[in-house]
C-alpha cells in the first residue's frame, strides 16, 4: 500500500518548486522530505526525482503520478463533504483569506452575515497576498480565497484548484476636487496623459492593470510617486502630487478633497473565488459562496 502522506510531499515539491521549500511548508526538514520521496519511489519502483544543476526536478514518471495524486486529493475533499452532509446546516470552522481590499469589503461583511444566519459556524479571516492565497489553499490552511487575477496565478486548468469569477472591479481615475476632470461623469483616460501619476509599487498585482489601461488609452504614464496602500495614494492625490487609477472596490477616506471619475472603456481587474477542487459543496463553503455572490454586485456599484 502507498502511504498517501508521501504523495502529498511529492505534490508539495511540484507546487513549491524545490524540496527545501516544500519541506519548509510541510514543517519537515529537507532530509525528511527527501526521505519520504525516496521511500515512495521504492514503493513504486520508479525514479521520481533527477538531478538538475545544483537541485533536482521531477521525472516524467513523477509528473504522471501527480495527475493521479491531484485527483485523489480532490476525491478526498468530496468524500469528506459526503460524510459531513448528514449534519446539514453549516457548522464548525471556515477559514478564508484574501488581499486587503477583499477582506475589508467582501470577506468581513460575509463573516458578519454568516454569523447571523449560521450561529454554529465560526469564520476565521486571514489577510494575504495573491500568491500566498494559493499556497494556503494547497496546504489546507484555508478553505476559500478571494484572489485577483494575475499572470502568476495557477492556470484555470490546474486540477488542484477550483477558480470561478466573482466580479469585475472597475478602475476609476482619482483627481483633486479642483482638477479640470473632476466635474466629469466619465472621462477618457487619454485626457490625463500629460499628468504626473501615482502608481502601485512595481511588484504590486495592480501595477500591470494600471499600466495596461494607460497603454490602451495610448500613453505611458509619467509615474512620479509609488504607493503600497490605496489610502496613501488618495492622500498623495489630495496634495495635488498627481492623479491615479484606483479600483472601485477600494474605499478611500471620505474627508479628502478628491474625486473619482469613471473611465471610458471601463478598465478593470477580475476577482476570483478559489477553493480546493472538490470542496465547494461543503455546507460552510457553499454558504460563504452564496453570501459573496450577493455582496459582489453592490460592492462595486
Amino acid at each position: 500500500m502507498i502511504d498517501l502522506r508521501r504523495l502529498h510531499v511529492l505534490r508539495a515539491v511540484a507546487h513549491y518548486g524545490t524540496v527545501t521549500a516544500a519541506a519548509h511548508a510541510l514543517h519537515f526538514t529537507p532530509s525528511a522530505a527527501s526521505q519520504q520521496i525516496r521511500q515512495l519511489a521504492r514503493e513504486l519502483g520508479v525514479d521520481l526525482l533527477e538531478p538538475q544543476g545544483r537541485g533536482v526536478r521531477l521525472t516524467a514518471a513523477a509528473e504522471g503520478l501527480l495527475a493521479h495524486a491531484d485527483a485523489i486529493a480532490a476525491r478526498w475533499e468530496e468524500a469528506e463533504h459526503e460524510l459531513r452532509a448528514e449534519y446539514g446546516a453549516p457548522s464548525g470552522q471556515l477559514r478564508v483569506c484574501g488581499f486587503s481590499t477583499a477582506v475589508s469589503v467582501l470577506l468581513a461583511p460575509m463573516a458578519v452575515r454568516l454569523r447571523e444566519r449560521h450561529p454554529r459556524l465560526s469564520v476565521r479571516i486571514q489577510e494575504t497576498g495573491v500568491p500566498e492565497s494559493f499556497d494556503l489553499l494547497f496546504e489546507g490552511a484555508v478553505d476559500l480565497a478571494v484572489a485577483e487575477v494575475t499572470p502568476h496565478n495557477p492556470p484555470l486548468s490546474d486540477v488542484r484548484f477550483d477558480q470561478r469569477p466573482l466580479l469585475d472591479d472597475p478602475y476609476d481615475l482619482v483627481v483633486p476636487d479642483d482638477h479640470p476632470l473632476a466635474g466629469r461623469g466619465r472621462s477618457d483616460l487619454a485626457e490625463a496623459a500629460h499628468e504626473d501619476w501615482i502608481a502601485p509599487v512595481p511588484d504590486s498585482p495592480c501595477r500591470p492593470h494600471v499600466m495596461s489601461a494607460c497603454g490602451a488609452a495610448g500613453f505611458t504614464p509619467n509615474v512620479i510617486h509609488h504607493a503600497l496602500d490605496w489610502n496613501v495614494t488618495a492622500h498623495l492625490v489630495a496634495q495635488r502630487l498627481g492623479v491615479a487609477l484606483v479600483p472601485r472596490l477600494a474605499r478611500l477616506p471620505p474627508h479628502l478633497p478628491i474625486t473619482r471619475v469613471r473611465c471610458a472603456g471601463d478598465p478593470h481587474r477580475k476577482l476570483l473565488i478559489c477553493t480546493r477542487r472538490g470542496c465547494r459543496e461543503r455546507p460552510a463553503v457553499a454558504a460563504a459562496l452564496e453570501e459573496l455572490r450577493e455582496l459582489a454586485p453592490t460592492a462595486v456599484a
